[in-house]
């Protein structure tokens, strides 16, 4: 008898085993990255959500906690083939519901053929599969959430000083712990600030640049944001992730949609329009920018042909959709990092004449 049932929106029970007990809900998504386990789980921008891991081994080789991105696990629970007792332990330790021996095949091109959908899972002693279908009957659409950013974000401010090569505020939407060491490595003083900070909170740490991280949900959601980036555009300097590119956009008068099943994964190509050159980058979002405003598009998704790069000479603005910094994933496009400290060091020389 199975005790793990997961609940999916178009009306599928699937029986699973118990790796870490727990009834909740979740939108729920795919990675197709093979390694980083650790870093998908960590990863804020999971928040509501319900991973699944579409290849068929999660935790061969352990769980070490200089891998995380943040604190704590993120997700709302997670699916595998096989988990190993390695993070199903520390799983359960975070109290987070997973579940494995399940067909992920399945549950993958269920997602592709219909999109991120709502899901319910129950695991443990004596669960039923009515006891998922009403968590998954429970679970609010994405952009429902309308305050993701309060769970993702710091709470207060806070400082990782590295030389002074470039003072940046770094809106913390849910950024990953990699973006903060990207920018420390390379010399620059990062201001952690939260979400919901504003134009005078901004100001008072006087950046070269600003910088808007990754995070969960709906952009739309994230206002005082696109409140900070309307106050400063043109004057200061802009750089965004993921998250941060949609944010970006539409503060400056652009738009997002929400895609069917996102992009989660270590092997998304990206084509740079000015170069011709192919990229290979990590991913994790579930919307997209389709109006980019007075932004140019300089990268496009090879697959979809997504927005994948926004640049502004006149406003002084650099995005990626993707991941720069990798972790988990390819490297390729580290070199993010330089164009944003250059941006600020511009800046400096300016204000110094």
């Amino acid at each position: 008898m199975s005790d793990a049932y997961i609940a999916l929106a178009d009306g599928c029970v699937l029986e699973a085993r118990s790796r870490a007990p727990g009834r909740t809900r979740g939108e729920l998504v795919f990675t197709t990255a093979y390694t980083g386990y650790e870093e998908s789980l960590t990863d804020p921008s999971y928040a509501e959500q319900v991973l699944t891991f579409s290849y068929p081994l999660i935790g061969n080789y352990g769980v070490r906690s200089e891998r995380f991105e943040s604190e704590s696990v993120q997700p709302r629970a997670a699916i595998a083939r096989e988990l190993t007792d390695d993070v199903a332990e520390w799983l359960a330790g975070e109290e987070i519901p997973a579940v494995d021996h399940v067909d992920t095949r399945e549950i993958v091109t269920t997602v592709r053929e219909e999109g991120a959908m709502a899901c319910g899972i129950a695991a443990g002693p004596d669960v039923t599969p009515e006891d998922a279908v009403a968590e998954m009957e429970a679970c609010e659409p994405m952009s429902d959430h309308v305050d993701i950013g309060a769970q993702v974000s710091v709470a207060e401010p806070a400082v990782h000083e590295s030389g002074g090569a470039a003072n940046v505020a770094l809106l913390d939407c849910g950024a990953k712990g990699s973006i903060i060491s990207s920018l420390t490595e390379r010399g620059a003083d990062v201001h952690v600030l939260p979400y919901d900070s504003t134009p005078e909170d901004v100001a008072a740490v006087d950046p070269d640049v600003l910088f808007v991280s990754n995070g969960p949900g709906d952009p739309e959601n994230f206002v005082a944001a696109q409140e900070v980036v309307e106050a400063f555009a043109g004057d200061l300097p802009m750089a965004g992730i993921c998250l941060g590119q949609q944010v970006i956009a539409s503060a400056l008068g652009g738009s997002t949609e929400k895609m069917m099943f996102g992009h989660r994964g270590v092997n998304q190509p990206v084509k740079d329009l000015r170069t011709d050159r192919v990229v290979m980058t990590t991913q994790n979002h579930g919307y997209t920018v389709d109006d980019t405003g007075p932004l140019e598009v300089t990268q496009v998704n090879v697959n979809d042909d997504t927005v994948e790069g926004l640049d502004s000479e006149e406003l002084d603005v650099i995005t990626r959709q993707y991941h720069p910094e990798a972790n988990p994933g390819p490297h390729d496009s580290l070199g993010f990092f330089d164009e944003v400290l250059e941006l600020a060091g511009a800046r400096r020389r300016v204000t110094a004449d």
